[in-house]
C-alpha cells in the first residue's frame, strides 16, 4: 500500500481553501485563521455513517474545551451540503461541517488515498486530524486515526 502524495508536517504552510458549509455559506481557511486563530481541522469519510457520527459527536460534546483554548473546530468530508445539513440537525452539531464533492481540499492535506478497508486496497477518505496555528502552519498531524478516542488523543497532545 503506498503512501497519498501528500503527507502534511509541523512547520508546512497549510494549504489555503474555500469550501462550502452546510448551508452553502463559503468559508475560507485563511479568513478563519485571521479571525479565529487556531484550527482543527479534521477529515473523515461520510456523513451519517457510524464511525463519523461517533466522531462528529465527540468533538460536539468537547467543542468547549476546545474553544476555551483558542481552537476552533471545522469538518471536512466529500458530502453534498445538503447532507451535511442533515447530518448537522440529525446530531445537534455547533461546528462547521465543510463539503469537498471534488476531494481537493481532501487531497491537498493528504487525506484522500489508498487505504486498507476490511483487508482490501482501496481508494478513499484517510480519516486524518491537522491541528493549524494562528500564523497558518501546520502544528500537528494525524493520519489514519480511529473514530473512537481520537479527540481525547488530541487534547492530550494539546494539553487541553
Amino acid at each position: 500500500m503506498s503512501d497519498p502524495a501528500v503527507r502534511l508536517k509541523p512547520g508546512d504552510t497549510a494549504p489555503d481553501f474555500t469550501l462550502d458549509d452546510a448551508d452553502g455559506k463559503p468559508v475560507t481557511l485563511s479568513e478563519v485563521v485571521r479571525e479565529k486563530g487556531r484550527v482543527v481541522l479534521y477529515f473523515y469519510p461520510a456523513a451519517m455513517t457510524p464511525g463519523c457520527t461517533t466522531q462528529a459527536c465527540d468533538f460536539r460534546d468537547n467543542l468547549r474545551a476546545f474553544e476555551q483554548a483558542g481552537l476552533t473546530v471545522m469538518g471536512v468530508s466529500p458530502d453534498s451540503t445538503a447532507r451535511l445539513a442533515e447530518f448537522r440537525d440529525q446530531q445537534g452539531l455547533t461546528f462547521p461541517l465543510l463539503g469537498d464533492p471534488d476531494k481537493q481540499v481532501l487531497r491537498a492535506y493528504g487525506a484522500f488515498g489508498e487505504k486498507k478497508n476490511y483487508g482490501k486496497v482501496v481508494q478513499g477518505v484517510i480519516r486524518s486530524t491537522i491541528i493549524i496555528g494562528a500564523d497558518g502552519t501546520v502544528e500537528k498531524a494525524f493520519y489514519n486515526v480511529k473514530a473512537t478516542g481520537h479527540v481525547e488523543r488530541i487534547k492530550r497532545e494539546l494539553g487541553l
